[in-house]
């Protein structure tokens, strides 16, 4: 086993500190300093498995047990392998790792704790840990909007955002979600004004302290909506509305959805990050969570997004080619 036990000590040492008594670093301009880079990485999902019903947080050895579970699996997935196997029977025996093997990934291998929780989840709120139900003539109204929508061998426009390199669908959409690689995030703060830089797909968000959204944003519908911020204390508290109208929310559009999100500092080298989703075009009702960001000395690089671009040409090319043979692409 290997890399195992540091990453447990770290894990359980966070868990039993507190943050009562931390001072964080201030500004010239007297905020709290977030300025970094901060790591967005955790095996705790966002929503909670259904077997584990309203428990909130694991045991200690709870924890533990999975941590090695999840150490175990990637070391065996990294295993060198032998030159001299055969061919897999079926393309399904091979691991499940899509065009990515294991130099590209960067999974995360332990549970951070939250105010000395080991979370079961990231959303805690409602009490089993998982998004409301939809409402009334949702199915209904998707499917509608959907048939309106460009087919996804029509063009350029009917392709996903993450396909085309526009935008990522963990840390550009509605509530910033770990990802399997680049989860980094670049915080740099000026008077008035806190920007968020993303590794992945390298989107820029800029959160201005305000106590109004832009008029002209309802209209504008920008890319990641109009954030504003005011500072609660050494918390960070923004609101953001009027997204673009494609984007989405865990398949739902987001075009009225409101979100409220949080950052506070918990330590030196953690930052908590919370959130609150309220769309009622959408759901029965609001939800909330928390995420730990962890800081680290690094940096981030660009991502060099290219895939659906340069392939695209092929990608519709393909689609013309089969239904010139009466093929539905």
């Amino acid at each position: 086993m290997r890399f195992l036990w540091p990453l447990l000590i770290i894990s359980t040492i966070a868990g039993t500190a507190t943050a009562q008594d931390y001072v964080g670093p201030m500004t010239e301009w007297g905020v709290p300093d977030f300025q970094g880079v901060w790591k967005h990485a955790t095996i705790m999902p966002f929503e909670r498995p259904r077997e584990l019903g309203e428990k909130r947080a694991y045991t200690e050895a709870e924890a533990l047990k999975l941590e090695v579970a999840v150490q175990q699996t990637f070391d065996a997935a990294n295993e060198p392998l032998n030159p001299n196997r055969s061919a897999p029977d079926v393309a399904e025996s091979l691991p499940p790792l899509g065009n990515y093997d294991l130099f590209w990934r960067e999974d995360a291998k332990f549970i951070p704790t939250i105010d000395s929780e080991f979370r079961t989840s990231a959303i805690t709120d409602p009490a089993n840990g998982r998004m409301p139900e939809r409402v009334a003539g949702f199915n209904e109204r998707m499917s509608e909007r959907r048939a309106r929508q460009p087919g996804r061998s029509d063009g350029p426009e009917g392709r996903g955002l993450g396909e085309r390199c526009l935008l990522n669908g963990n840390f550009s959409s509605p509530v910033m979600r770990p990802s399997i690689y680049n989860s980094h995030l670049q915080f740099s703060q000026s008077p008035g004004y806190v920007s968020i830089t993303t590794e992945m797909s390298h989107d820029t968000r800029i959160i201005k302290i305000a106590d109004q959204h832009n008029p002209a944003a309802k209209t504008q519908r920008k890319w990641m909506g109009d954030s504003i911020g005011r500072w609660e204390g050494d918390t960070l508290v923004v609101e953001t509305r009027y997204f673009n109208n494609w984007q989405s929310m865990r398949g739902a559009p987001a075009e009225n959805l409101t979100l409220i999100e949080s950052f506070r500092r918990d330590s030196h080298n953690k930052m908590i990050y919370g959130f609150t989703v309220d769309d009622p075009s959408v759901f029965t009702a609001q939800f909330s969570g928390e995420y730990p960001l962890s800081r680290i000395n690094e940096r981030i690089y660009e991502y060099a997004c290219h895939e659906g671009n340069y392939g695209m040409v092929g990608i519709l090319a393909g689609a013309r080619r089969l239904e010139s043979l009466g093929i539905e692409p």
